[in-house]
């Protein structure tokens, strides 16, 4: 039997798991007539956008089939690439729409189980983020099983070096759909995501004066709809993409290293190993009554650990059976992927969780007034890149040279994207402490909206804290990952290009004119993006503040509870809005690496990939733990530090809060996929690029 068996095997353990714990999930009690009003609300108001959503991005897609199909006839790609780009974006797609099903199914049932004790709340919303960490995993393994075995099927009469160099060449390709369909969810889920975010809390805590989640405010439901949009459905889809983008490059690679098959296989079976670790890990999660917040971390954290722990030990005789003795080295970049995935989630947790020195300055700041708070948080957000680029770098260069770089250049990329595969591998365990989050936060609005009471509200709002700090180092998580993964997918482009054109003369030297602007052209690419998505979010969001303003002025009774407020109005604002917006940041990334491609030749597409990874990565972690530490450092106010919640230090947190909320949640976590769709793009159409290109 051969070992990459264990590649679909795997993807049917993990769907199988997901469906266990959704009906463990859906078996629990919604909880009263209230809460069950309320969810339903959020329910269909969360379908209500992916519906049009996917209607959106469909035309998107059946776009570039054609274009590709194209391609393909005329000679430039295979004839499975069209297919391929259609099966990835699908899964995709799939993996988020079932994670954000699950979610809005589970909002309430936490709240409800929050009443009985906390530890039951913890287990529900955990198991509903577990779903969709499984089905993430399993979904995007099953796609690259199923392309594995079926090209293998085809080019069956191929030598096995031209065999398994067609097969990763096809599979490849794949990649560009699960990266297309992640940015449209990332930028589409965080505009609306963060408009309603921003345009409740600007009107709601600041000029009304309301807590929040307070069912007067008419933005409240579509805020709780916008977690689940923006930091379930779009995170799903983003390191789904994370996922199956390191596995496929990483295959490649293995074919430039002369690893052939066996070296295929490594980065499939490692991710069906780190199934079942992740499984094994997710029932350890657990806590007790009155945790505190380190508490409920280390529950949530004693699952990674015990999952990276088992890959740790099962990665050596994999490596050691497959590749043979003369390969262990490449067990040392698994460990460093692994090792790298955890020390990220630290430092990000130290730059933003409350319990440490730096959120906790930054919330004395908001004692001088809101300007401080913003200064405060930049130099904060500035200031936390430079760890995770220290670690990101020595991951790189020891998973280099401990896989054989220094003799043999191909090897040591091969290592580095062994690493990347090795950090991905709990991704299964990681996404669900992530998608954890959105959860509990819907489950402590239901609870404030149904008046559930100060016990269950305590037990949420620690539960909701405790998803403020999974969710930052979740995005550190998906950022670290996306910059290995972006590095890989630079040197599959190289080995693509060389497959390609075999006498193309590369000149990689930084003075070469074509490479030097390939990189100030990638370099600019990610603040241009951020400044699109930034801007969306404003616009959106002043259409909401104008919206619940003239809700409280027009509607009588309403700030008394006399009259319900028209919360359907503020959701299809954001919906229509932001499938509007959305469509030029996605578009820049397919169409700049194509244009920078035609005009400046390979040469340059290598440099506009690496200046967007470089500035891409700094600017997602700056943007993601400033956004992170400017919330905690509002919740932390809110706790009761410098005069709690109605304070002036509170208004002052709260605009700090919402010039952070497109910071973490919007423009910061969707330029990792920008960074990644660029190198997608540039493989796909590097035979176009080849033929046409002017310099």
């Amino acid at each position: 039997m051969s070992i990459t068996l264990l590649a679909p095997l795997g993807s049917v353990l993990a769907l199988l798991f997901a469906l266990y714990l959704a009906r463990r999930v859906l078996k629990e009690n919604e909880g009263t007539d209230q809460m069950k009003k309320i969810a339903d609300a959020v329910r269909k108001g969360a379908s209500a956008f992916l519906k049009r959503q996917y209607a959106g991005v469909g035309i998107f897609f059946a776009v570039m089939f054609v274009i590709l199909l194209i391609l393909a006839l005329t000679g430039h790609l295979t004839i499975f690439v069209p297919f391929a780009f259609v099966t990835g974006g699908f899964f995709s797609g799939l993996s988020g729409f079932i994670g954000m099903k699950i979610a809005t199914a589970a909002n309430s049932r936490t709240a409800n189980a929050s009443r009985l004790s906390l530890n039951s709340g913890l287990k529900v919303a955990f198991s509903a983020g577990a779903v969709v960490g499984f089905v993430v995993v399993g979904l995007g393994l099953l796609d690259i099983s199923f392309w594995y075995y079926f090209l293998k099927f085809w080019y069956r009469d191929l030598a096995a070096t031209a065999q398994v160099q067609a097969i990763t060449s096809a599979m490849l390709t794949f990649g560009m759909g699960a990266s297309s369909m992640a940015l449209f969810a990332r930028v589409g889920g965080g505009i609306f995501t963060k408009a309603a975010d921003v345009g409740a809390d600007l009107v709601g805590k600041v000029e009304v004066g309301i807590p929040e989640d307070d069912p007067r405010n008419p933005a409240v439901i579509a805020d709780n709809v916008g977690d689940n949009v923006g930091d379930v459905a779009g995170m799903g889809a983003d390191l789904y993409e994370s996922y199956v983008g390191s596995i496929i490059s990483t295959g490649a690679l293995a074919v430039a290293a002369g690893l052939g098959f066996s070296g295929v296989s490594i980065p499939m079976v490692l991710a069906a190993i780190g199934i079942l670790a992740s499984i094994i890990g997710s029932l350890f999660v657990s806590t007790k009554e009155n945790a505190s917040q380190k508490q409920l971390l280390t529950s949530l954290r004693r699952g990674v650990w015990v999952s990276a722990a088992l890959i740790a030990v099962a990665a050596f005789p994999l490596i050691y059976f497959v590749l043979g003795k003369e390969h262990l080295g490449l067990y040392f970049a698994v460990l460093c992927g692994l090792i790298a995935g955890i020390l990220i989630g630290f430092v990000t947790e130290y730059f933003t969780s409350a319990d440490y020195k730096p959120t906790k300055r930054l919330s004395s700041t908001a004692l001088t007034g809101s300007a401080t708070v913003i200064i405060g948080g930049l130099s904060l957000g500035m200031l936390s890149t430079v760890l995770p680029v220290l670690i990101v770098g020595a991951s790189v260069l020891i998973s280099y040279f401990v896989s054989g770089g220094g003799a043999a250049f191909n090897m040591g990329l091969y290592g580095i994207g062994v690493s990347a595969v090795g950090m991905l591998s709990t991704l299964g365990i990681t996404l669900a402490t992530d998608a954890y989050g959105p959860v509990a936060d819907n489950a402590g609005g239901i609870a404030e909206m149904a008046a559930l009471g100060d016990d269950v509200r305590a037990r949420t709002d620690a539960l909701d804290s405790l998803g403020n700090t999974t969710a930052a180092t979740g995005k550190g998580f998906a950022i670290g990952s996306a910059a290995l993964t972006a590095l890989a997918l630079i040197a599959s482009y190289i080995a693509e290009v060389k497959v390609i054109a075999p006498n193309f003369a590369f000149d990689m030297n930084i003075t070469n004119p074509s490479v030097l602007v390939g990189l100030f052209v990638g370099g600019v690419l990610p603040f241009m993006f951020a400044a699109l998505t930034m801007e969306s979010v404003g616009r959106v969001a002043q259409s909401i503040v104008r919206e619940v303003r003239r809700q409280f002025h027009e509607i009588k009774g309403l700030m008394t509870g006399e009259a319900e407020p028209d919360y359907a109005q503020c959701v299809d604002i954001c919906t229509r809005s932001a499938q509007k917006e959305m469509m030029l940041p996605a578009l820049l990334a397919v169409i700049a690496p194509i244009v920078v491609g035609i005009i400046l030749g390979p040469n340059g597409v290598i440099g506009m990939l690496a200046g967007a990874t470089v500035t891409g990565f700094i600017m997602a972690v700056m943007m993601a733990n400033a956004g992170g530490a400017w919330d905690n450092a509002k919740k932390y106010i809110e706790s009761g530090a410098h005069g709690g919640k109605g304070s002036d230090a509170h208004k002052a947190s709260v605009v700090g809060d919402t010039v952070g909320d497109p910071f973490k949640d919007t423009s910061g976590p969707s330029i990792n996929i920008l960074i990644k769709l660029l190198s997608m793009v540039s493989i796909v159409f590097a035979s176009v690029v080849i033929a046409f290109h002017i310099l």
